[in-house]
């Protein structure tokens, strides 16, 4: 980056479709007197050795009642000096990007940025940068209310593969590239240097105005905070791309040169989707985001505060599982034909992190439930008043489980535990909190709090006396209690009854199986997952069990049928067993033909089996599933899915095994692998084969989306 002492915005074309000027003045106005921390960028990307050049100048104003002897900077991009400083939320992508990339050394997914100098008009100033923390000794100690300016200038190597920092086909993650203030800590007389948390978020910042100027070739697309306008007469095949972001919580920037970008303005405000335009169809996706956008912006500014801004940006990349907040934008994974905007609760509470983490600041290593827990509850709020039942307050009220941790609990205190704990619970807390007061209290105390801390860093004794002065003290103390006792859980009057979670499972999981069955275009109507959905979807289901076997194959039979009656009554779907030789003729053309059917035991012990097993064959022969060649194998167990014999608007699924019973090694992994065959998450399976040990050595089946999401790491 380039050091630039001056205004940096320049004339020339729009890199973006931006608000008009009266909208941006207008929105200027609201925001805050000049923030105590600015930073003018200029930065030069290398694209071939994936390198940037710059430097940056930092004014700093000492807002504390202390003197400062040394300014102390933020060097996240140094996380990436070494896998065991990384976070490991992107490894598993790493991993797989890794074995699609041999050619990819281990030392390509590093990185990191090398300190050149710091100087201060002119004047160089001792410097330490260690542990992701730069240090800086000041010529003169810096009083209250005073400022100093200095100057950095750097290189930074940007990593292969999937970081917050990264570069991976053809696109550049841009957080974390350059030194940023670290905040101050007038209580404890010391600055943040914290490193980058390795399991979850440590982004903790001062507001700050931004000028950024960026390097890069003409074909390159520039996503950043602000107004962005780009002078094109730089030199022969680049373009300067410039932005003015002020009061901004932190600066990150995207980079493509193959990114598309819809944009749409309403009432001064202008949202961008910036896209890869790789799938038919995309743009009317990406429409349907944009205006879920607008809504979620809209709602959060009337129940909470005005969003001061006249853009915000939605940068769509190669992370999977994963979406992240910054101020102003939120990165995304990719969107396919069959994403449904309305249903996707994870952007909304991207978009509700720009009240809770880019406009009201707080400590994510220490109080990470102010900016997760508002923004989960926040997206429900959102999700109830979209009437919107699954995604609502029933999701919080079904929770009736208990962690031993407290939900203001540092990042180190939970651990691995962060989800359930910053999301989970501190979502019902703040649930709690809204059911006790009532909605129209509670709207004031958010608006109230919001006016408090935007622009600021909050803190929960900051958001307890709120609730006090708003709320009452008796209010606090509930709120105290919730917050700092272990295993929360919310009041019983607050929760949902039994009736009501069996019914709102079943709805849970019709739409979950609903919306996987869609993922794929074309998956077969003859697959495992698909007889689950029928039932949901209220068709008839009955279990066949084999009645002539022997004990140990009756016993495990039970077992499976436990496993399989368990996960039905939990999700509220309805089904008859049929264990008995006559039962099963006397239902045989009759309530058996309008059903659906699990079928379990051997082809030579069941009944239904015995009684059809032409129409079967055949069946079973038309999805390439050889029945009769399989069925004589010994020690060969599976499943396979046909249309119902009698009803091709049925399933039948048949669980077997060529032994009177399976061994005992194999029976685990059968009943794993049955469970499994079922889900809204794997694979869409016609059939499988194992072998004595449960391993499978021969299956037909779809791949599911969904299920990379699930992998265990």
């Amino acid at each position: 980056m380039i050091l630039t002492a001056c205004p940096i915005i320049s004339t020339g074309s729009a890199a973006a479709n931006a608000a008009p000027v009266s909208a941006i003045s207008q929105a200027n106005k609201d925001i805050k007197a000049q923030a105590p921390i600015q930073y003018r960028i200029q930065a030069r990307l290398d694209e071939k050795k994936m390198m940037i050049e710059g430097s940056e100048s930092i004014t700093y104003r000492n807002t504390s009642k202390d003197t400062l002897k040394q300014l102390v900077f933020h060097t996240y991009a140094d996380a990436n000096l070494s896998e065991s400083t990384q976070t490991t939320m992107f490894k598993h992508s790493n991993e797989e990007i890794s074995k699609n990339n041999p050619d990819k050394k281990p030392e390509d997914f590093l990185g990191g940025i090398d300190i050149e100098k710091v100087t201060t008009g002119g004047q160089a100033l001792d410097f330490s940068n260690k542990d992701q923390a730069m240090s800086v000794k000041l010529e003169q100690p810096l009083q209250p209310g005073e400022s100093v300016s200095v100057q950095v200038h750097f290189n930074l190597k940007i990593p292969y593969g999937s970081q917050r920092l990264s570069y991976y086909k053809d696109i550049i993650n841009g957080a974390h590239g350059f030194p940023v203030m670290s905040v101050y800590d007038e209580a404890k007389h010391e600055w943040d240097t914290k490193p980058y948390s390795k399991t979850f978020e440590t982004d903790y910042y001062t507001s700050a105005d931004y000028e950024v100027q960026f390097n890069v070739p003409d074909q390159y697309q520039v996503v950043m905070p602000g107004t962005i306008t780009t002078r094109d007469d730089a030199e022969t095949g680049r373009k300067v791309v410039s932005t003015v972001a002020e009061n901004t919580r932190e600066f990150a920037f995207f980079a493509s040169p193959n990114f598309k970008v819809d944009s749409v303005t309403r009432n001064g405000l202008t949202v961008e989707y910036y896209y890869f335009d790789n799938q038919p169809g995309k743009k009317k996706i990406v429409d349907g985001y944009i205006d879920q956008a607008f809504k979620a912006i809209d709602f959060f500014s009337d129940k909470y505060g005005k969003y001061p801004y006249p853009e915000f940006r939605i940068v769509e990349s190669y992370v999977e599982g994963v979406a992240i907040e910054y101020s102003r934008l939120i990165q995304m994974g990719q969107i396919g034909i069959n994403s449904a905007p309305e249903q996707d609760t994870v952007f909304v509470h991207e978009i509700a992190h720009q009240w809770f983490h880019a406009l009201i600041g707080n400590n994510s290593e220490t109080e990470s439930f102010l900016d997760e827990g508002f923004a989960d509850f926040s997206k429900v709020y959102f999700s109830e008043k979209q009437g919107d039942t699954m995604n609502g307050f029933k999701s919080i009220q079904f929770d009736d489980s208990t962690v031993d941790k407290a939900i203001a609990s540092t990042n180190d205190e939970v651990g691995d535990w962060a989800s359930p704990v910053y999301y989970d619970k501190g979502r019902q807390a703040i649930y709690q909190l809204y059911r006790s007061v009532g909605e129209e209290k509670f709207d004031a105390f958010m608006k109230e709090y919001f006016k408090r801390y935007v622009y600021q860093n909050a803190t929960i004794d900051g958001l307890l006396q709120t609730i006090e002065d708003v709320l009452g003290k008796e209010t606090r103390n509930d709120m105290n209690k919730a917050l700092y006792d272990p295993n929360f859980v919310l009041k019983p009057e607050y929760q949902l009854s039994n009736e009501e979670k069996t019914a709102y499972l079943h709805d849970q999981f019709q739409s979950l199986y609903e919306s996987a069955l869609t993922q794929v275009p074309n998956v077969p109507f003859e697959t495992m997952s698909r007889v689950m959905d029928k039932a949901l979807q209220g068709e008839p289901l009955a279990i066949v069990v084999s009645d002539q076997v022997s004990k140990s194959a009756n016993k495990q039979q039970e077992a499976m049928v436990n496993q399989l009656t368990t996960l039905l009554d939990l999700s509220g779907v309805k089904y008859d067993v049929i264990r008995d030789r006559q039962d099963l003729k006397q239902k045989m053309k009759k309530e058996l033909a309008t059903s659906n059917l699990i079928v379990l035991g051997s082809a030579k012990s069941n009944g239904f089996v015995q009684a059809l097993k032409s129409s079967i064959m055949d069946r079973a022969n038309h999805i390439g599933f050889q029945w009769k060649t399989t069925m004589n194998q010994p020690s060969v167990a599976g499943a396979y899915v046909i249309k119902h014999p009698y009803n091709q608007n049925r399933l039948m699924l048949h669980y077997f095994w060529n032994e009177d019973h399976l061994s005992s090694g194999s029976l685990e992994p059968f009943m794993m692998k049955m469970q499994e065959s079922t889900g809204f998450s794997s694979a869409y399976y016609q059939y499988y084969m194992l072998n004595k040990t449960g391993k499978v050595t021969l299956d037909k089946k779809v791949e599911n989306p969904l299920s990379k999401l699930f992998v265990e790491e």
